[in-house]
């Protein structure tokens, strides 16, 4: 028997909120795209950066992701690479590759707020008591 493997891992940004529906048969299905960007240098010497779209499927998630799957947000995804074809409303055989998210395979890598702060480290914001420029750990700026 021949061993194979169909399996991808992606880090990139949603294009558009995610798409939530059901089937006929009432399965919970989330579509959605993602961008991934890579870069080279060009003939001419100058960075060149290609972003590639990927659209994702994935089955029964919970509804956290109704929240967490927004345009621009960054996230993680697993599965693997399925093609398909169907035929559009005008009667034209269309071909689609996808990526099947696994069941535990879509990590948002960004909290429900875009990754802002709910408060600022000024002192006049709830909370505050923020450190001023002389008391910051010098550490804080390092990209680590």
């Amino acid at each position: 028997m021949a061993f194979s493997l169909n399996r991808v891992m992606l880090i990139g940004n949603l294009g558009q909120d995610a798409e939530h529906r059901f089937t006929t048969n009432n399965t919970a299905v989330t579509s959605f795209s993602i961008a991934t960007t890579s870069g080279y240098k060009g003939k001419d010497g100058n960075w060149v950066n290609e972003t590639t779209w990927h659209n994702v499927v994935a089955f029964a998630l919970s509804d956290y992701y109704k929240d967490a799957l927004k345009k621009g947000k960054k996230i993680y995804v697993e599965g693997r690479i399925s093609k398909r074809d169907y035929t559009d409303k005008d009667g034209i055989k269309k071909y689609i590759t996808e990526v099947i998210a696994e069941r535990n395979g879509i990590i948002p890598l960004e909290g429900r707020d875009s990754g802002q702060e709910k408060y600022s480290n000024s002192e006049s914001e709830p909370g505050g008591g923020g450190q001023s420029a002389d008391t910051q750990n010098p550490d804080d700026d390092l990209p680590f």
